[in-house]
């Protein structure tokens, strides 16, 4: 039993004669027939009561109509499944991130992919870099967003990021109307300074920048960013981390003049040798490149080995 039999059948049905399904097929009459004894030998009997100028269903074929239609109907969508898969608007995309780019940078990423991609499942875990690699040699996520740089030789980096610590404080921090302090004027407002850990530069500046007299708090960055809402302390964030609470004023931030600027580094990479991605993930990837193209921020923006930032 083939398509070929099944679309013969069916369209018998729709034309009421044997002749009219061979001119709406383009195919010769023989054919027809050939096709619906194929048919019939394969569903025990006959599917037609022949008669007249027209045909009609035998009781088989009444009972076998409905299954016919469904399975050219499933045959179909498969097919065009399958071309829509090609072309990168059916399939799956696979990614674990750090929470750090979850939540904005990777999160408008993803809205602006469903946009142009309604039917690819998006599938999104959070985890540490070291458990986002395990989890890409268990093929268990195509893509992941790292640290940088990493030591796994399994891995090949495809995009790379490069994001500027700043200062955040609450709005009604006592230093929000600067434009920039100095590291003494952060002292002097008492404010803790909470202690995210993004990496060991970043961790090493937050040990020669701690302020006399107040404990050490050290807090994820979701932690941070909620106590700062709260009104209290400061914090090397990311902006992509708070881009929002930025952007709607709960939140400010400032340079520090006589502290170096450090950057937290991210790759976005997939297995080293691996199969070729699939449209869908190709297409999510640029995707992720101009929404990092487009946001100030990211600097040194790298796609491979081609600079596309600033």
């Amino acid at each position: 039993m083939d398509r070929e039999q099944l679309l013969t059948f069916e369209r018998i049905v729709r034309e009421g004669s044997f002749s009219k399904a061979a001119r709406s097929l383009n195919i010769a009459q023989p054919t027809i027939s050939a096709r619906i004894q194929a048919l019939e030998e394969a569903v025990g009997g006959q599917l037609f009561q022949r008669g007249g100028r027209g045909v009609t269903l035998t009781e088989r074929g009444e009972s076998f109509l409905p299954y016919a239609r469904h399975a050219l109907a499933i045959l179909a969508e498969g097919v065009e499944t399958a071309r829509l898969t090609q072309s990168g608007q059916r399939g799956r995309v696979t990614l674990a991130a750090m929470q750090s780019l979850a939540e904005g940078f990777l999160a408008h990423s993803i809205a602006r992919f469903y946009q142009t991609h309604p039917l690819v499942d998006v599938s999104l875990q959070i985890a540490h870099s070291d458990e986002i690699v395990a989890m890409l040699i268990d093929g268990v996520v195509k893509l992941g967003l790292i640290g940088y740089p990493f030591q796994d030789r399994n891995l090949r980096t495809l995009l790379r990021l490069r994001e500027p610590m700043v200062l955040v404080l609450p709005a009604l921090h006592p230093l929000a109307g600067c434009e920039d302090i100095t590291l003494a004027e952060l002292r002097q407002s008492k404010s803790p300074l909470f202690q995210v850990r993004w990496g060991s530069a970043i961790d090493s500046l937050l040990q020669s920048i701690t302020i006399p007299g107040q404990p050490v708090i050290e807090v994820p960055f979701s932690t941070a960013r909620h106590l700062l809402l709260h009104g209290l302390g400061a914090a090397l964030l990311t902006r992509t981390t708070v881009s929002e609470e930025l952007a709607d004023g709960r939140l400010v931030a400032i340079r520090v003049r006589d502290v170096p600027t450090v950057y937290r580094d991210s790759a976005l990479v997939t297995l080293a040798h691996g199969e070729p991605l699939p449209s869908a993930l190709r297409d999510f990837i640029t995707t992720l490149l101009d929404e990092a193209a487009n946001s100030s921020a990211f600097i040194g923006l790298r796609y491979g080995d081609e600079i596309v930032g600033p």
